[in-house]
């Protein structure tokens, strides 16, 4: 679970590969369900990847010995959908929140970076859900103003 099926072995960037994975997987699901069911099920999506995800990426972690390795990529799935909601269903925004999300959660700007000290799996995906809500807000005004 810790590297989302598998997404976080795929090199270079298992990050990256991890984001847009959810990001197409998002947009798949979402154009079968009717739009008053998306905010819910995308935030129900976020509650259970946040609620799996820190267990697994502790125990990942312990069993790997690193702190955050780079092959636990389920706060990348938190993150970027937490980017995704409301989100419309087209392709530059759904590009605008994928290069968002990476782009907040690379640069981590602050405090997404003091998140990460934070404990085992808690700091790994906490800092991620961050740099979503980061991406989020971005995109949110990029739409409003028409700049996607």
């Amino acid at each position: 679970m810790a590297t989302f099926f598998g997404a976080g072995r795929l090199r270079p960037g298992p990050g990256t590969w991890a984001s847009l994975a959810t990001t197409l997987l998002w947009w798949l699901l979402a154009t079968h369900l009717p739009q008053s069911a998306h905010l819910p099920v995308i935030v129900g999506l976020i509650v259970l990847v946040t609620a799996v995800g820190i267990p697994a990426a502790t125990l990942e972690a312990r069993g790997s010995g690193a702190k955050d390795p780079s092959h636990i990529v389920i706060d990348e799935v938190a993150g970027q959908l937490l980017a995704l909601i409301a989100c419309p269903l087209a392709w530059k925004p759904l590009l605008a929140g994928f290069i968002l999300f990476r782009g907040f959660d690379i640069l981590k700007p602050p405090p997404i970076r003091r998140l990460e000290h934070l404990p085992e799996g808690t700091g790994i995906v906490v800092d991620d859900l961050a740099a979503g809500a980061y991406a989020l807000v971005v995109l949110q005004l990029l739409l409003r103003f028409r700049m996607v």
